[in-house]
């Protein structure tokens, strides 16, 4: 078989990039993870919450007022994710679906599908720790549903952002080319979505492929964009996006086109997070911190968000680009619901994911 695009990446370069998406991708969520409601917080009320902690614009971890003004409550998990409390990564579903993807393609290789995502999933999943499309597709599977079915049975979510938080990783392993991260996340995603849910998780998977050769965030953002069906409305939102970038406007102009065209749809929803991810990513000036801090302060899903800008913000700078307030704190490991996977290394899940981009999928 031959090797994937990888091979044209030195692998000294490769590796500090899978480690630095890796470490991108845990940080980014947790910096998101308390401000993680949006119903609550919106774009507003975070702006409102950092000015007031005096840490506007956001360029650490959210920081905890004690007292906390009133009108403004963290999630359950600010005791691990906010400024000063950070002692690894905490638990999240964006990093249990990285951590598993890893897995399935050391167990698959390329020949994974949907069903053997799902077979990992009644396995390895505990049912209360995934959500939405996912909890939906779940509960089909364990009725003995096969899919397609599994994504379209009594599931309203299947168009959400679940799918677009597992591509990552099909990224990684596919580092350079973004049609053959597309066509595995594709595998992924079918278990559970449809339509412009699929196309999220293909979208993610080809923009953190293309962000290994990219030479800005804005190129990886452009030539992602050519896996997701044209006549989409994921493709629509995304094109608006770049348009935005070529008016030359500002990041608080280009959010709120961004929420004044797409705000209609629900918090968790695949098309107005994957806009506000480019949103984030187009006006970073490629500075992971400010990229970050941008795609957090924008509201809706913060921590889904935060994770794949995290990701490949943290591919274009390398580990040496991340910034010692935001990664030291991880202390090298990140917890994790999957059985059998709670407290892993994440220098360990760089260099198995390592290992496959270079090998490549038997």
């Amino acid at each position: 078989m031959a090797k994937p695009r990888a091979g044209a990446i030195p692998e000294v370069r490769l590796r500090d990039q899978i480690h630095a998406a890796w470490l991108g991708r845990i940080v980014g969520c947790n910096v998101g993870k308390p401000v993680e409601w949006g119903f609550h917080w919106t774009s507003d009320h975070i702006r409102d919450y950092l000015v007031l902690a005096d840490a506007y614009p956001l360029r650490d971890y959210v920081p905890r007022l004690d007292p906390m003004p009133d009108g403004f409550v963290l999630t359950d998990c600010w005791p691990q994710t906010t400024r000063g409390n950070v002692d690894g990564g905490a638990r999240d579903d964006d990093i249990d679906y990285a951590i598993l993807a890893l897995h399935l393609l050391e167990t698959h290789g390329a020949a994974l599908r949907p069903q053997d995502v799902g077979a990992a999933w009644t396995r390895l999943f505990p049912i209360e720790q995934v959500f939405t499309a996912e909890r939906a597709a779940y509960v089909n599977l364990i009725e003995g549903l096969a899919p397609p079915q599994v994504a379209r049975r009594r599931n309203p979510h299947r168009e959400w952002i679940g799918a677009q938080i597992r591509g990552d990783v099909f990224g990684y392993v596919h580092a350079g080319d973004p049609w053959a991260a597309a066509r595995l996340a594709f595998q992924d995603a079918s278990l559970s979505h449809v339509g412009n849910g699929i196309y999220g998780e293909m979208w993610a998977a080809a923009l953190v492929a293309a962000a290994f050769s990219a030479s800005s965030a804005r190129e990886a953002v452009t030539e992602s964009i050519a896996v997701v069906p044209p006549q989409s409305r994921l493709a629509e939102a995304l094109r608006h996006v770049l348009a935005l970038r070529e008016a030359d406007v500002t990041w608080e102009e280009a959010l709120a086109a961004v929420q004044g065209a797409y705000g209609h749809y629900s918090w968790v929803h695949t098309i107005n997070n994957a806009a506000a991810v480019a949103v984030a990513l187009l006006w970073s000036d490629d500075d992971f911190t400010t990229g970050v801090g941008r795609i957090v302060m924008s509201g809706w899903d913060t921590d889904s968000n935060g994770a794949t800008v995290g990701s490949v913000l943290g591919i274009l700078t390398g580990v040496a680009g991340l910034p010692d307030n935001l990664v030291v704190p991880l202390a090298d490991r990140t917890r994790s619901a999957l059985f059998g996977f709670d407290n892993s290394r994440i220098s360990n899940l760089a260099e198995r994911t390592t290992r496959l981009a270079i090998d490549g999928l038997s």
